[in-house]
């Protein structure tokens, strides 16, 4: 069974480009580490401090084994780092949806 995490992002409004940056970053890392990037996306119109991204893997072994290999990327420890340091995501929350079929 196929799942897709939907991440949803608070940003710091005064901050979207650099979490527009961060964002660019997992364009690669993502799909090198396993995961099936749909997007990221960012805020247009109205509200200006919610982005979200969604990512599908086979299931929830294959999304664990994704996290491990994204811990051990060079590449995702950096831009993790990124955002910490420049704090531009206030909060984060994941959901994690099955396809009605």
């Amino acid at each position: 069974m196929t799942i897709t995490v939907f991440i949803r992002y608070q940003l710091d409004p005064f901050k979207r480009a650099q979490f527009e940056e961060y964002s660019r970053r997992w364009l690669t890392i993502i799909p090198r580490c396993g995961g099936d990037l749909i997007g990221y996306f960012m805020p247009h119109e109205g509200t200006n401090n919610i982005a979200f991204a969604l990512i599908s893997f086979e299931s929830l072994a294959a999304y664990e084994a994704y996290r491990a290999r994204l811990r051990a990327d060079a590449e995702g420890v950096a831009n993790f780092h990124f955002a910490e340091e420049q704090k531009f995501i206030l909060a984060e929350e994941r959901t994690f949806l099955r396809p009605v079929t």
